[in-house]
């Protein structure tokens, strides 16, 4: 009787152990950590290590990939995560180009994907293949929006623009364009500059002929800093906005003085303390704020890594909801979990406040975003 007795609580133990494996979840990351967007994807890393370990009462195992800011190496990231270590949700990449060329595996996988990159053309327009994918930053409409209306009061007649050669430099670029138009805003020039380029002197030189009353700069990370320092060693004296791709410790450092002045539609996160109480954001944000510079330091919080925190607010928001359907692992629970991030009504986060649908899969309004000028070296709200 004693001998049968352990064999049945020895294959009782297997059981639970075989089903605690099963029931563990995996989220998959594909973070640009290193390359010329690291400043973007090393906060969004540090963020991952802070996100709970347990959700809905199941185990949850963080895989963090780094693409090195290289679009082929993010659809590999991308296959590997899904075909080899069968993730249940993918969060990145860090960037635009990246982004995109990622939308056709996860679709093929099955496989939610939560974007950290700021194009609205990752989840627009919305499509079979896009169905899969989500995105907490604000969009480069919502952006330029308020960047073109700043212009606009501030009495701008005629707008430059440079950006990079890519789909982020492109995407911004139509936002801006398209916002210019309405407010009867000339664009007159559009140029254009590679992440990895030394000097951009002679877009600038030719931005300097026709005189613009503003230049906007279509950039992310650090080499964005090289248009506007470009501008002021060359004595350009109108209004210099950026795109909110910047919006780091280290832009800051790398442009320096040439950036006091300057402006930007940033996440509420990087003026947390400066926001009005009544701000949806300003309590989330602040939160945030206190669990990062917490662990890496006073003042090294930033908005990309906010991006992240916002996407581990979702899932830990539409898990438990996917965990009532179907177990961690398996295609049904990846399709509910994709279900309850779409049905993501209400949820407060450091950007704002999230309402999903099955046309919107970012849910933020223009509460999500404010003016911030530079101001020697640190993020000041305009109000």
């Amino acid at each position: 009787m004693r001998v049968s007795s352990l064999h049945t609580l020895a294959a009782a133990l297997l059981l639970t152990v075989a089903g605690t494996a099963a029931a563990q979840i995996k989220i998959g990351a594909v973070l640009s950590m290193t390359g010329p967007a690291a400043s973007l994807g090393i906060p969004a890393r540090n963020t991952i290590a802070l996100l709970p370990h347990e959700i809905g009462g199941q185990p949850v195992q963080y895989i963090v990939l780094d693409d090195a800011s290289d679009t082929t190496a993010a659809v590999r990231d991308t296959k590997k995560l899904i075909n080899d270590d069968h993730v249940d949700a993918i969060i990145g990449s860090s960037i635009t180009p990246n982004s995109l060329a990622m939308i056709d595996v996860v679709a093929e996988g099955k496989t939610p994907m939560i974007s950290l990159a700021s194009s609205a053309h990752i989840i627009e327009p919305m499509d079979a293949k896009r169905a899969w994918v989500f995105k907490t930053p604000q969009t480069d409409t919502q952006m330029a929006s308020a960047i073109v209306q700043h212009a606009s009061d501030h009495g701008v007649k005629t707008l430059a623009y440079i950006g990079q050669n890519d789909a982020l430099g492109q995407s911004f670029y139509d936002a801006i364009a398209k916002f210019a138009a309405l407010h009867q805003i000339k664009i007159v020039a559009n140029e254009r500059f590679n992440r990895t380029d030394p000097s951009v002197l002679g877009q600038v030189l030719h931005l300097l002929e026709v005189k613009p009353g503003a230049v906007v700069v279509g950039a992310a990370g650090t080499p964005a800093a090289l248009p506007p320092r470009t501008l002021v060693e060359r004595g350009y004296k109108g209004l210099i906005y950026h795109n909110y791709g910047v919006a780091n410790n280290d832009f800051l450092r790398v442009c320096g003085a040439d950036c006091n002045g300057t402006y930007l539609a940033a996440s509420p996160v990087v003026v947390a303390a400066q926001l009005p109480d009544n701000n949806p954001a300003k309590a989330p944000a602040l939160h945030y704020t206190k669990v990062y510079d917490g662990k890496y330091g006073p003042g090294s919080v930033s908005e990309f890594g906010s991006y992240t925190w916002d996407a581990g607010l979702l899932l830990q928001h539409a898990i438990p909801q996917a965990l009532k359907t179907a177990k961690p692992g398996t295609v049904a629970f990846r399709q509910a979990l994709r279900d309850a991030l779409e049905s993501t009504d209400g949820l407060h986060v450091s950007n704002g406040v999230v309402n999903m649908s099955k046309t919107d899969h970012q849910g933020l309004d223009q509460r999500s975003r404010v003016m911030v000028e530079i101001e020697h070296g640190k993020w000041v709200l305009v109000k």
